[in-house]
């Protein structure tokens, strides 16, 4: 097992042991605070991962975006693409439902006509499995939002994730990509420019 593969499985094995009132406790406070930024404020057109398993909740987060009169996509993998499509969504509750890994994804019906252009967008929130404070991620290991990332430089990334889950420096490789900043229950990391 490499390095890499070893701390993922670490970090993730830590995020998994917070209990349920933990994670519901960090989850408000990390919502609070992403609400607050200006990264929020400025965009109209954010894409957000739904969460799954022990990550940080995001359906409370795309309900009160929607609200707030938002675009919200959300992603749609394509495994054989190996790629992430960006599927406009207005009603998580009835569109979404169990996809890729079980993971809550878009009905394939709404899919077709509402499928985005990636350079639509003016936000990314990112989900990831170990994160450091330069900006550095770790994903799942499928690459993903890595690829996707690349093809559209100029949108803001941000992660969200619990303290758990940071360490000092991830051994990153050319093809993983940074992020701009991290929100945690406790701080906003925000990371030097992206080149």
């Amino acid at each position: 097992m490499t390095v890499g593969n070893q701390l993922r499985k670490d970090i993730l094995a830590r995020r998994d042991q917070l209990s349920k009132n933990q994670r519901t406790e960090k989850n408000e406070a990390i919502t609070k605070t992403l609400l607050g930024l200006d990264e929020i404020g400025k965009s109209n057109n954010i894409f957000i991962y739904v969460s799954f398993r022990s990550e940080v909740e995001t359906l409370p987060l795309i309900n009160t975006l929607l609200q707030q009169g938002k675009n919200i996509s959300v992603p749609m993998t394509r495994v054989k693409e190996k790629r992430l499509d960006i599927i406009a969504i207005e009603n998580p509750e009835q569109e979404l439902v169990p996809g890729y890994c079980n993971i809550p994804e878009p009905k394939e019906s709404i899919a077709a006509s509402r499928t985005l252009n990636p350079e639509w967008l003016d936000l990314i929130i990112l989900p990831g499995s170990v994160f450091d404070e330069q900006g550095g991620r770790f994903g799942y290991g499928g690459g993903y939002y890595d690829r996707l990332l690349a093809r559209i430089p100029s949108a803001g990334r941000c992660a969200l994730a619990f303290e758990v889950q940071l360490v000092k420096e991830l051994p990153l490789q050319d093809h993983d990509q940074l992020l701009d900043c991290i929100v945690t229950e406790d701080r906003v990391i925000r990371t030097p420019p992206r080149q």
